[in-house]
């Protein structure tokens, strides 16, 4: 079992199950912009990266109009309804 450690409140770490990996990559990802700042560049890299590595997979980008707030909720259902599995980037 591995540890996620949740950025928000390290004092009592929350155990969690990591989803099992079949090691193939298939249908849409989304990448999801949170509006902070250098977020673009991480997703910009791990798009190219994805590229590069999974020629056939399709990535959509996305943005929330303001990390300050959670994702609104008409674009958490455009996602679901268009992304099989979405990357969130977190950076500063």
């Amino acid at each position: 079992m591995t540890t996620i450690l949740d950025p928000t409140d390290e004092r009592v770490p929350v155990a969690r199950q990591i989803t099992p990996r079949t090691g193939d990559i298939s249908g849409v990802i989304g990448l999801l912009d949170i509006s902070k700042p250098r977020g673009n560049i991480l997703l910009d890299e791990l798009e190219r990266l994805l590229a590069a590595r999974y020629p056939d997979v399709e990535t959509r980008r996305y943005a929330k109009p303001t990390f300050a707030k959670p994702c609104p909720t008409d674009l958490r259902l455009r996602i679901k309804s268009e992304c099989s599995v979405l990357v969130e980037a977190l950076a500063d």
